[in-house]
């Protein structure tokens, strides 16, 4: 049987033309040589697997074949490649220097790639100063590192330096395309695109990612199998996750996330895809910004349509509280509530806008207390009159027998100033009076609570339970309506039972139960209606355990655990 050669090192680039995503590199160094610009010290800095050491292979191989007619030579015996991790050492360094002042036999420069070459000793460096700065005529250095801030200052004031900058996932896309097309893969684009985002940047790792999802699902690589291998959520699952939002269907949402939770997904991750997605959302509201969106154009067709769909301020308000869930996740003691409290808040979020928008936070004018308007001079005359009849008697005599309407408004307003003025809310006579009020109203309460025990049946129950649901979703009261949409009531003899995932769900419908109640007991007929609310346990508990969920479990079983986390200060 043959043996197998990794994607990474059988399609490793073999000219310039071919090395993925870095063209102002390759360009630079392909006219450096034509130009003999070439500096004899090169610093190659970059994240991994993004073809540092590709390009100096590259190079050191181009630069002998310049001065040759022999373009099939490859001059391995003129290129010396020094691994830094392993041989870091003055000493390795010395036998370094000395095998540089030997000319090459064949060719006309030897090349010396140190790869890693931050992991060099402080005492190594200060050895390879000197050389550095002035090597021999038929010798150039290539020092490949993915950390240039742990290379002394004085190496990298004698280096000349090329930033290679992470491969973004459209050219990574590409690069697979064409491997797939040669190894006679049938791959689909939204599969392709999902492993060079994994990537993050880095070829070498989506070339071993592409062979590790070929090896699951053999020619034919889909999507789905991808996602399933790579144990990655579907951005499907935040489409569908945002519209149950738009929709304000939180039991929905609540039992997708514990599907997800089921299938060992962790809540972060869940959270912070959730958060990026309502990015792309926003990004696809303005032309201007949709390419910054790195997906194919039959998904960019799905995100414009949601966001068509979205309100560019639910979105701003829906970003802000999925990232302070990211920031607060690790923190939280309870991370599954703190991802469902979010998901109901974000449930909650159009129809929160439009209370808002409507709520008014200027005191009325009523609750303050004005100066009273001019009153005219007839009223005052009635006023002094009342309060001292001796003192000004008033002409009948001269008072016309029938008053004008407009004469009367003025006598009205002094007779409601008079009344205001002898009664006061501390007065003996008030405080009877208010207690009167407060008796009679508590026997018409008790006459409307008369005891009733008509008999009735679960389909009255039901409707009157969906009835008062649909009341509660009028008056805005949505995450109640929810509440009670999660389960049918059951009903056994004359008590009304229902289950709820959790006991969040439970505390809050204990809450607002009473209003309820008389709304069944007034429907049905009954006074002595009771409900039970009950938390399913084991439809709670099908999920995996968190990390943090994970130590409480040892922690019961070993209490020194916790002793030995706050020793070291450990992290869960």
């Amino acid at each position: 049987m043959e043996q197998f050669v990794v994607s990474a090192r059988k399609y490793r680039p073999q000219t310039f033309d071919d090395v993925v995503g870095q063209k102002a590199i390759t360009n630079t160094l392909e006219n450096a040589i034509q130009n003999n610009h070439l500096a004899q010290a090169l610093l190659f800095t970059g994240p991994r697997g993004v073809g540092k050491t590709t390009c100096a292979r590259i190079l050191a191989k181009k630069i002998n074949q310049e001065a040759t007619e022999d373009t099939q030579e490859d001059f391995a015996f003129n290129i010396f490649e020094l691994d830094a991790a392993s041989n870091n050492s003055v000493d390795d360094i010395r036998n370094l220097i000395d095998q540089v002042r030997i000319p090459p036999q064949v060719g006309k420069y030897k090349v010396y790639i140190i790869d890693e070459v931050h992991m060099l000793s402080q005492s190594a460096f200060n050895a390879f100063l000197k050389t550095l700065e002035e090597p021999p005529k038929h010798a150039i250095f290539i020092l490949a590192t993915t950390e240039k801030h742990k290379i002394i200052p004085t190496i990298l004031s004698r280096c000349q330096i090329f930033d290679f900058k992470r491969i973004n996932v459209k050219d990574a896309k590409e690069y697979l395309i064409k491997i797939a097309q040669k190894e006679g893969v049938e791959a689909e684009d939204g599969a392709l695109h999902i492993i060079a985002q994994k990537a993050d940047g880095a070829m070498r790792d989506a070339l071993s990612i592409y062979d590790r999802v070929v090896s699951f699902s053999g020619k034919d690589l889909s999507r789905k199998a991808v996602t399933e291998n790579l144990n990655v959520l579907d951005y499907e699952t935040y489409f569908e996750s945002t519209s149950l939002i738009l929709e304000n269907n939180i039991p929905e949402l609540l039992l997708q996330f514990n599907e997800l939770l089921a299938k060992g997904f962790d809540g972060h991750h869940y959270i912070a895809g959730l958060a990026s997605h309502f990015r792309d959302l926003l990004v696809c509201k303005n032309q201007a910004t949709i390419s910054l969106l790195e997906v194919g154009e039959e998904t960019k067709a799905k995100y414009f349509e949601q966001s068509q769909k979205s309100e560019q301020d639910f979105l701003l308000k829906a970003i802000e509280l999925a990232n302070d869930c990211d920031l607060k996740y690790k923190t939280s003691r309870n991370p599954r509530l703190l991802v469902e409290l979010c998901l109901m808040q974000l449930a909650s979020l159009t129809y929160e806008g439009q209370k808002k928008k409507s709520k008014s936070f200027i005191i009325p004018a009523k609750n303050f207390v004005t100066a009273p308007k001019p009153i005219r001079k007839e009223a005052k005359n009635l006023i002094r009159e009342n309060e001292n009849p001796k003192a000004s008697p008033v002409n009948t005599e001269k008072a016309p027998q029938a008053q004008t309407a407009e004469e009367s408004k003025p006598v009205a307003a002094t007779n409601s100033l008079k009344d205001k003025k002898r009664t006061s809310a501390f007065s003996l006579s008030s405080i009877k009076k208010k207690k009167a009020l407060e008796e009679e109203k508590r026997k018409l309460q008790a006459a409307a609570e008369k005891t009733v025990d008509e008999s009735f049946t679960e389909e009255q129950v039901v409707a009157a339970w969906l009835e008062y649901t649909e009341k509660l979703k009028n008056k805005g009261k949505k995450i109640l309506a929810s509440i009670l949409e999660t389960d049918k009531p059951k009903l056994n003899d004359k008590i009304i039972s229902i289950e709820l995932p959790n006991a969040t769900m439970k505390t809050e419908l204990e809450r607002a139960k009473g209003p309820l109640m008389r709304y069944i007991k007034e429907k049905c007929q009954n006074s002595f209606i009771r409900l039970e609310i009950q938390v399913n346990e084991e439809v709670s508990k099908k999920y995996i355990f968190t990390n943090k969920e994970k130590y409480e479990k040892l922690k019961e079983s070993n209490p020194l655990l916790d002793e030995l986390r706050l020793t070291f200060d450990l992290d869960i």
